[in-house]
């Protein structure tokens, strides 16, 4: 803020004044003559999340309305030179003087925490977060780098030089993959594999109109790429420079679970920082895993850049977690071949080109199916199945179920507070009985209460006894619960669905992905984490995998180790 007129910079010192105006704008009620403010702007998803490639998609798209300026520093104000002072002075200072701005300004000041490092690190991992920033209080503001603050990363992430891309086989004119690089020993050009997801279609056409314009003829590598890699790619001049989040780098020298965060406009190929030393290649086979080949493993299934091969790479390295939870059970399944955003249909029979991983002599006199490995899984994700909803028994006793599910199904207009507070009634009227319960994020808008049995009671049985709980809050809380599925009674309350316990009826499996935009994923959690400010769609394909890599222990560890029986029905000893 210089004579009260205020200019944005990068970190190269460029004015971006105009492409953020309403942040200029925002700042003005401050009234200051001179000052140097010190943050970051960010567009936030829909969970409250900062997203990166949200922001280039709004810069692209000319949209302003979701800019937020996170201010975290000021190093000079009204002709007074801040930067000997300490952080928390100079912190406090600007807290005061942001107070003034209106409430729903979209300056906000970045709050802090004055907790030990390693315990804000595993919190923040276990939400899928990105990982902290950790600084020195009580020292005067250094430039650079140093030992005086950290950037402490949960998912690993880097920058790569984009060398080409391979047209996508849905959106017309579009990408599919982007081809990645990065300079190795004596400077030559290293193929570091393909990204195919983290991008949303019209970023997907932005994406293919900026290389277009680069065509280029192919680079001299340090080693040859894997065999089949070059089919249909085009190649570009490598001047874009992409963010890349990725699992780890292969035996082979590619990245693994890759994602794209977005276009790195202040860097060039030349001032890439590689967080691993590139290797060169061997072949691979990308489009097979666990000797299941996908067909088209291009093919986009979620709107915001994931892929069929996106959705296998996902299973793969959750399989430990997800398997427990699907295997052995019969299964309904959400079929959508186009994408999870285009019509699709529920499958609960076999279909024709069934994979054998896939076991359809699961007893009806119209067979059904279940799954018992990885490969069986993965053989749905080829079917197209973006949703995975198992029955509440096993196939080795179908007549008596093993797991009882509560689902909370809130109205839009329920506050998400009383949807946790829901939650919590269902497990103490639970414990009232006797009983422990589990609890899951649906991935939609609601949470799951699950309560493992001993296969001993009838469907029926079974189905009473959820009933009389969600019919007792619906008396005790007219208000707030109902225990009818009608729409038009559940206006304002929250549906307590006990019609999930019935035979042949299911709900989605823990860790299966849900059919909603940005990919969630249904997810146990810690009746400790149960919040506010965790929603039921908080985790996706994209963190959750650093949520799992960051936990202690399981949060569903117990589950199938209770022996737990329901009461007998009044009447009945």
């Amino acid at each position: 803020i210089d004579g009260g007129k205020i200019r944005l910079l990068t970190r190269k010192g460029l004015d971006w004044t105009d492409r953020f105006r309403s942040i200029a704008t925002a700042l003005e009620p401050l009234g200051l003559a001179s000052a140097l403010l010190d943050g970051e702007i960010v567009v936030a998803d829909e969970v409250g999340l900062p997203s990166f490639s949200e922001l280039q998609a709004d810069l692209s798209a000319g949209r302003a309305d979701r800019f937020r300026y996170q201010v975290f520093d000021m190093l000079y104000c009204e002709g007074f030179d801040l930067t000997p002072a300490t952080l928390v002075d100079r912190k406090r200072l600007l807290q005061q003087i942001l107070s003034v701005l209106p409430p729903g300004s979209p300056i906000v000041f970045s709050e802090h925490l004055e907790q030990d490092g390693p315990t804000m690190f595993e919190h923040a991992s276990r939400l899928g977060l990105e990982g902290i920033v950790s600084k020195r209080i009580d020292l005067p503001y250094r430039s650079g780098r140093g030992d005086h603050w950290l950037k402490t990363k949960s998912v690993k992430s880097g920058d790569f030089a984009i060398l080409g891309y391979v047209p996508s086989t849905v959106v017309k004119g579009s990408v599919g993959a982007l081809v990645l690089g990065a300079r190795g020993e004596g400077g030559k050009l290293v193929y570091m594999g393909r990204v195919g997801t983290g991008w949303s279609v019209e970023q997907a056409k932005a994406l293919r109109d900026q290389l277009e314009a680069i065509p280029a003829p192919k680079p001299a590598l340090a080693k040859a790429m894997p065999e089949g890699t070059e089919k249909n790619l085009r190649w570009a001049e490598p001047k874009l420079v992409g963010e890349i989040q990725y699992r780890g780098i292969s035996a082979d020298g590619l990245l693994r679970q890759s994602s794209f965060k977005g276009l790195r406009e202040d860097k060039s190929i030349d001032e890439i920082d590689a967080a691993e030393k590139p290797r060169a290649a061997k072949p691979a086979a990308a489009s097979t895993l666990e000797g299941v080949h996908l067909t088209h493993p291009e093919r986009l299934l979620w709107a915001e850049g994931i892929t069929k091969q996106g959705l296998a790479e996902f299973y793969v390295e959750i399989a430990d977690w997800i398997l427990p939870h699907i295997t052995g059970r019969v299964l309904s399944l959400l079929r959508r071949p186009s994408g999870a955003g285009s019509r699709g249909f529920f499958a609960k029979h076999p279909w024709a080109g069934l994979s054998d991983a896939v076991h359809v002599d699961v007893g009806e006199k119209e067979p059904m199916f279940a799954i018992t490995s990885l490969a069986g899984l993965l053989s749905l994700v080829q079917s197209g199945v973006v949703e995975i909803h198992p029955w509440g028994s096993t196939i080795r006793d179908l007549e008596h179920p093993d797991r009882l599910i509560f689902d909370l199904d809130p109205d839009e207009s329920v506050p998400w507070g009383d949807v946790v507070a829901g939650a919590r009634e269902v497990r103490q009227r639970l414990k009232d009985f006797g009983l422990e319960s589990f609890l899951k994020t649906t991935g939609g808008k609601g949470l799951h209460v699950v309560v493992p049995i001993e296969p001993r009671v009838s469907w029926d049985e079974a189905k009473a006894f959820t009933k009389s709980i969600a019919e007792a809050m619906a008396k005790d809380s007219p208000r707030r619960y109902v225990a009818n599925m009608a729409k038009a009674a559940r206006r304002g309350r929250i549906f307590v669905d006990y019609i999930r316990n019935g035979r042949g009826a299911t709900a989605v499996g823990a860790y299966s992905t849900r059919a909603f935009p940005h990919a969630p994923v249904s997810t146990p959690i810690d009746w400790d984490e149960l919040s506010e400010g965790l929603r039921s769609n908080h985790f996706k394909i994209d963190n959750l995998p650093q949520r799992l890599a960051s936990l202690k222990k399981d949060p569903w560890r117990a589950l199938g180790e209770i022996k737990q029986r329901l009461p007998a029905p009044r009447g009945r000893r």
